[in-house]
């Protein structure tokens, strides 16, 4: 079964101060890190950018990567899922199933992405848990996305599709770091 990440990397950072895509995080972008990640578990990578889109595809090394700009990105992450999973629709070869992981999650792990994509299949609906909590990444079966894609609104992904239906859980505890970087860790500028 083939699986494709998608990488959500277009948010303005409101919180941050800056696209979290352009933040520098241990010698790169957060954007270069997630790219990376997914394609050491992903032959197949889509990056969603919107926020200073034009500064991130001239910035990061996304080599690997297709990139897709969500004009919309200002509404929320329900339109970079939407752009992430269109984009899929679109993609030559069939894609199973989307494994959906964030850029502001520098602790994450091909592990725990390749942990949660062996449930790849068109019906499948998994999610990481890291100690009984729910997070990411998030996998989404190509039977699903339609479903997914008419609940989607302003700055809430599939968490609502989810809900309502039955999802395999994938203990991801100590494969990896499920914290995202919201704000800047003390003593770190938050614009360059």
């Amino acid at each position: 079964m083939s699986c494709a990440a998608v990488v959500l990397a277009a948010g303005g950072g409101r919180r941050y101060g800056m696209p979290k895509a352009l933040v520098e995080y241990e010698g790169g972008l957060l954007v270069e890190r997630a790219v990376a990640t997914a394609r050491a578990a992903c032959d197949v990578v889509l990056v969603v950018l919107g926020a200073q889109a034009v500064d991130v595809w001239r910035t990061a090394d996304l080599t690997g990567a297709t990139v897709l700009a969500n004009k919309d990105w200002e509404t929320g992450m329900a339109s970079s899922l939407r752009a992430g999973l269109d984009g899929l629709r679109g993609f030559p070869g069939t894609v199973d199933a989307a494994l959906v992981t964030l850029v502001d999650m520098p602790g994450m792990t091909p592990e725990a992405l390749r942990a949660v994509a062996t449930h790849s299949a068109p019906g499948a609906l998994a999610v990481a848990t890291y100690d009984g909590v729910r997070g990411h990444p998030v996998l989404i079966g190509r039977e699903h996305w339609a479903g997914v894609l008419e609940t989607l609104a302003g700055d809430e992904g599939a968490r609502r599709y989810l809900a309502a239906h039955d999802v395999t859980e994938v203990d991801c505890t100590g494969l990896a770091d499920p914290v995202d970087l919201d704000v800047p860790p003390p003593g770190v500028p938050s614009a360059p």
